[in-house]
């Protein structure tokens, strides 16, 4: 897992010579984003929001891992990645990324998890059985977090699990198949799992321990720098889409936001249920990007060097993260 989880990071740094294209140097915007991910914003993406906000056409390309938007911001072919989750964005700081945590996107424990094999028979109360199993994780992401810190809290050692590197779609159909034991992942993928699957914590049970899942918007600290007033009017954009979420939850928006996502009416419905979007007081306040977020990092980083995945962590995450542009967005 380490050779694996160095590949990601050292892959990163090879691109953080390349020059990043700003938006001030040219007329269209790309953002990442997920499939089979129903978020509000995704009903700002289809009726133009966001084109006519920001005063440019804004092009949307979609990724399976939150490690591949590193990748892609460091390449400059993304300049903004909505919902990235918040480990792939601390590895890619961790290696030396100049990544910026700009919002919280959303807060979801109980769309991610671990789920093992039916016919095994484990569940929680007997999870020291996974020693010597094969998990499908996806490196480098919220779900190998979750997975890490799972397995510290029911004593299975890392080095005894034959660990695969799959995105969500591919997990869920190898546990299905029967290709491995379990599973951890997020999203579609995560309800194949746990259709095929007995899952190891609840939301609830993993916040118990201490285990936080959300997602945040991330962009190189260079876009941010220079294009401050465009960053800021894409995340009012995107609060305004979650707020018309948090007060209506319509079917008609909800229709939408299937569509954009890929996904069917129900799913779409199962798994949105499972979210909950901040707004842009509540990220700003203590509990989030005001007080705790920078700490919550370094704790992150601190798990994934401690299980061997990546070399080291920074001394402090506090310049990784950028509220400016979400104070800009709260006062339009």
């Amino acid at each position: 897992m380490k050779k694996l989880m160095s590949a990601l990071v050292a892959g990163t740094a090879l691109t953080l010579s390349m020059q990043a294209t700003t938006a001030q140097a040219m007329e269209e915007l790309t953002v990442g984003y997920f499939l089979e991910w129903p978020m509000p914003f995704l009903a700002a993406k289809a009726d133009g929001s966001y084109d006519e906000a920001l005063g440019m056409k804004v092009n949307w390309v979609s990724f399976e891992t939150g490690t591949a938007m590193s990748a892609a911001m460091a390449s400059g072919d993304v300049q903004i990645s909505v919902s990235q989750g918040l480990p792939p964005f601390v590895v890619a700081t961790s290696g030396g990324q100049d990544l910026q945590l700009v919002d919280v996107a959303v807060s979801y424990a109980e769309n991610q998890g671990c789920a093992v094999r039916k016919d095994l028979e484990i569940t929680k109360d007997s999870a020291g059985e996974l020693a010597g199993k094969k998990v499908a994780v996806p490196l480098g992401t919220a779900a190998h977090y979750s997975f890490i810190r799972q397995m510290d809290h029911f004593g299975v050692p890392l080095d005894s699990l034959q660990i695969v590197d799959m995105p969500p779609p591919e997990g869920g159909n190898a546990l299905a198949q029967g290709a491995v034991d379990f599973a951890c992942g997020y999203g579609g993928g995560w309800a194949t799992m746990r259709e095929h699957g007995d899952v190891l914590l609840t939301g609830p049970e993993k916040q118990e321990i201490g285990i936080l899942v959300f997602d945040v918007t991330s962009v190189p600290a260079s876009f941010a720098a220079e294009n401050g007033e465009t960053l800021a009017k894409f995340l009012k954009v995107t609060a305004d889409a979650n707020s018309a979420w948090n007060d209506g939850k319509s079917d008609e928006m909800l229709a939408v936001i299937a569509e954009q996502s890929g996904m069917d009416l129900e799913a779409a419905r199962s798994a949105i249920g499972t979210m909950s979007f901040p707004t842009i007081e509540e990220q700003l306040s203590e509990a989030w990007l005001g007080g705790t977020a920078a700490g919550f990092m370094k704790g992150v980083a601190d798990v994934f060097v401690e299980a061997g995945s990546i070399d080291s962590a920074l001394d402090s995450y506090e310049g990784a993260l950028n509220i400016e542009p979400l104070k800009a967005a709260q006062g339009m």
